[in-house]
């Protein structure tokens, strides 16, 4: 089987956002590749665990068997929250998830909604309340189950794309972030769309 965890130390600056502040500053910039495992590291927990391209640890998400997953931490290397993924009850637009910054589960900042219109699987939208008022919404498209699928911004262009890995099968993946997207945010959708589409859902229990 090919290395998954090649390297075990967190590095300090693990966890990047890219914010370019011109085109020609984002042509310079190369993507993010993460590679994630659907593995927690921790005894009895279900979760990822995510290297960056040097193989230091950039995110986890540890979940004990004893929950139900419909609350989900992003961690940063250092074990920082970065994002809070919540599924919303009682919703009329279908199954949604909703992304509140670090562990604060008050104003979200970004919904993750369920689609059933042609190959859209899911829309990414800003929330009013937590975000600001340039947050970009999103769409993505494919197949999560086969760990293929796509995020276009409102302009159609690909700001970020999960690719399966060769011969590891699909619970080692790599996510391609496009530069001016947070990696972390990109991360969290990841973590809504498990919860959505993977079935079992690796995080959320099903009997609940």
């Amino acid at each position: 089987m090919a290395k998954v965890h090649p390297n075990m130390v967190p590095a300090p600056g693990a966890v990047v956002f890219h914010v370019a502040s011109s085109i020609a500053e984002r042509a310079e910039e190369a993507p993010t590749t993460l590679t994630v495992w659907r593995k927690s590291l921790l005894f009895d927990c279900k979760g990822f665990t995510v290297f960056d391209a040097k193989g230091n640890l950039a995110y986890r998400v540890d979940s004990y068997a004893s929950e139900n997953g419909d609350e989900v931490v992003l961690m940063d290397a250092a074990g920082r929250p970065a994002f809070t993924v919540c599924r919303k009850r009682f919703s009329l637009q279908g199954e949604q998830w909703l992304v509140f910054a670090g562990e604060e589960t008050r104003r979200p900042v970004y919904a993750v909604r369920r689609s059933g219109r042609g190959k859209t699987m899911a829309h990414v939208t800003a929330c009013g309340g937590g975000a600001s008022p340039s947050s970009p919404s999103y769409e993505v498209e494919g197949s999560y189950a086969r760990r293929c699928c796509v995020v276009y911004d409102a302009e159609r262009r690909a700001v970020a794309e999960v690719r399966p890995k060769e011969v590891v099968g699909t619970d080692v993946f790599r996510l391609v972030v496009q530069p001016g997207v947070g990696a972390s945010l990109a991360m969290a959708v990841v973590v809504a769309l498990e919860q959505m589409f993977a079935r079992p859902s690796l995080l959320r229990s099903w009997s609940t």
